[in-house]
């Protein structure tokens, strides 16, 4: 277990006056699977990255963050970071793909983060190494980082209070710290659950890292779904995912387009695409049937963007 229930519980408290307590909702759709969303869209940043965000800054010494904070994230971790640093009074600096939507750019500007794009072998790099030339400032990791997935954790306390009998849970897999805090709280408290990670066909590296039993380099395509995908697995993150995970579920965009164009359709929602990936996977039904949670982890997604992949669908 990558994380132990004490640290969540302290998580709890962590990101209290911060991350909402998102609500669990219910998607009417045909049996045999009883779909529920879980929210994470309606936090303060449209994104569940709030939660690892805030406890990894809450548990850095103050000293530490003095320096200013540095993270590396294509936007929704980015706009988490920058958040929590505008409420500390420090500086916050964004290392993003060149790649990386515009809408959430200007998101984490507002915020009052500096960002700096740069192309995305040089982003992956700073996962990596931790640093960026010339930014001398305390690095919050994205991912693979025990407070963050302590924060992410918090998710499963709460899917087990309001649905403590459900079956199943589909998480988007980016760099596994949401689905891996989320899972080790439920192997520990309900180890009955199914747990899958979502996946997108144009950047799904868990998927092949399990097939192959270590981590393994995939090709890597663009597209609407840029919350989540990457080339390659972090050997710590595979890990964890192996450990903890019944399996990872590709979706094709074309799964994930009309996910967005249900939930908008039957629950006022909207999702971006890496949430949509987690909603098309638990639809398919190669999660099981039953009372199955879809995490939708972000709504950061451009409203024009979001009708020219719903509208006509």
């Amino acid at each position: 277990m990558p994380i132990q229930l004490a640290q969540v519980e302290a998580a709890r408290r962590n990101i209290a006056a911060v991350a909402l307590r998102t609500p669990l909702v219910r998607c009417y759709t045909e049996p045999p699977v009883e779909l529920y969303l879980k929210l994470e869209n309606l936090q303060p940043i449209g994104s569940f990255k709030i939660r690892g965000a805030a406890n990894a800054m809450a548990l850095t010494p103050r000293e530490r963050l003095q320096r200013g904070v540095l993270t590396a994230s294509a936007g929704n971790m980015a706009q988490g970071v920058a958040f929590c640093a505008r409420r500390m009074g420090i500086s916050a600096t964004i290392v993003a793909p060149d790649t990386a939507p515009a809408t959430k750019i200007r998101a984490v500007e507002r915020l009052g983060g500096r960002v700096i794009q740069v192309p995305f072998t040089e982003w992956w790099n700073t996962f990596e190494t931790h640093t960026y030339p010339g930014i001398d400032a305390t690095f919050i990791h994205a991912f693979d980082d025990l407070d963050v997935m302590a924060g992410n954790g918090v998710i499963a306390l709460e899917l087990l209070e309001d649905l403590p009998d459900l079956d199943a849970v589909v998480i988007p897999w980016g760099g596994g710290g949401l689905s891996c805090g989320i899972a080790a709280v439920l192997r520990a408290l309900a180890p009955r659950v199914r747990i899958y990670a979502a996946e997108v066909e144009t950047a799904a590296p868990l998927a092949a890292a399990l097939a192959a039993g270590e981590p393994r380099t995939v090709d890597y395509r663009l597209s609407f779904v840029d919350g989540i995908g990457s080339k390659t697995v972090f050997r710590n993150m595979f890990e964890h995912a192996r450990k903890l995970l019944d399996g990872s579920l590709v979706v094709t965009l074309d799964e994930a387009a009309q996910a967005m164009k249900l939930v908008a359709e039957r629950n006022r929602v909207i999702v971006e695409g890496a949430a949509a990936c987690a909603i098309a996977a638990a639809l398919s039904g190669r999660g099981g049937a039953g009372r199955v949670v879809a995490i939708v982890s972000g709504g950061n997604i451009d409203l024009d963007r979001f009708a020219q992949l719903t509208v006509g669908k």
